[in-house]
């Protein structure tokens, strides 16, 4: 991929922090296709809207001093979350009164900071630029001990080294981000977490069992993902809760 095809690409503010590796990997879909250049383009945009803008309000692509509360209401996964945050947290941090939390593909989880235990040291890799800025403006703030850093997931030895750096015990966060993943590269997901077991405490994978807005169950159970979790790793626990399930696993 060319540079004028990323300028391109990048024309559209939603786009216009997103790394390069995802725009590449989004645009290697179509790259070999019999078609126009302008065509890869719009299909390129149509994908990396499925994968990184759905649930995005266009609120959020700008820093505004708003409430920890009116910001996860304005990203529609959060918004779900929201009212179980402390059962959903009580359930991952059992017996870690202190611990560092990796959330990969935060999107603008770190506004859930104020349901941590003060002593979780946070830190959120998102890939859309505008969130990551949105998240350090309000850790710096209010004086909290998080950060987020601007990275790509499929830049996996990077990921890897960041939570190589954090303190133990080290618990990573998978939340709704697995068929983002396999959106853009199909297994990655299998791979990615494969590697990441061994350097982490815990890691907790979660996706949605109802559809959004219309909150109906679906029919798909992502069993693929699951059977890989319970053929390779210990499950430490399995539950459901606000439309989506989560499991927490080990070694």
């Amino acid at each position: 991929m060319n540079k004028q095809i990323l300028e391109k690409i990048r024309e559209k503010r939603e786009f216009s922090q997103l790394p390069e590796k995802d725009i590449e990997i989004a645009f290697s879909h179509y790259e070999n296709r019999q078609t126009s250049e302008d065509e890869k383009v719009k299909l390129t945009k149509e994908l990396l809207r499925k994968v990184f803008s759905a649930f995005i309000s266009q609120k959020l692509l700008s820093l505004k001093n708003k409430e920890p509360e009116w910001i996860l209401r304005k990203h529609i996964s959060t918004r779900e979350r929201l009212p179980y945050y402390e059962k959903i947290y009580q359930r991952i941090f059992t017996d870690d009164k202190k611990a560092s939390v990796i959330d990969l593909g935060a999107g603008i989880n770190g506004f859930s900071y104020k349901f941590f235990n003060e002593k979780i040291n946070y830190t959120a890799i998102e890939s859309v630029g505008q969130l990551v800025e949105l998240m350090n403006f309000y850790f710096k703030q209010n004086k909290l001990g998080g950060k987020a850093i601007h990275l790509s997931l499929f830049e996996k030895e990077k990921v890897k080294e960041i939570i190589r750096e954090q303190k133990k015990p080290r618990i990573v966060f998978l939340f709704k981000v697995i068929d983002a993943l396999e959106s853009l590269k199909p297994n990655y997901s299998k791979e990615l977490i494969s590697e990441i077991v061994p350097i982490s405490d815990k890691v907790v994978v979660s996706f949605a069992t109802r559809s959004l807005g219309s909150r109906e169950k679906f029919k798909a159970k992502r069993n693929w993902i699951v059977d890989f979790i319970k053929e390779n790793f210990n499950v430490l626990d399995d539950f459901e809760i606000g439309g989506e399930r989560y499991i927490i696993f080990g070694k």
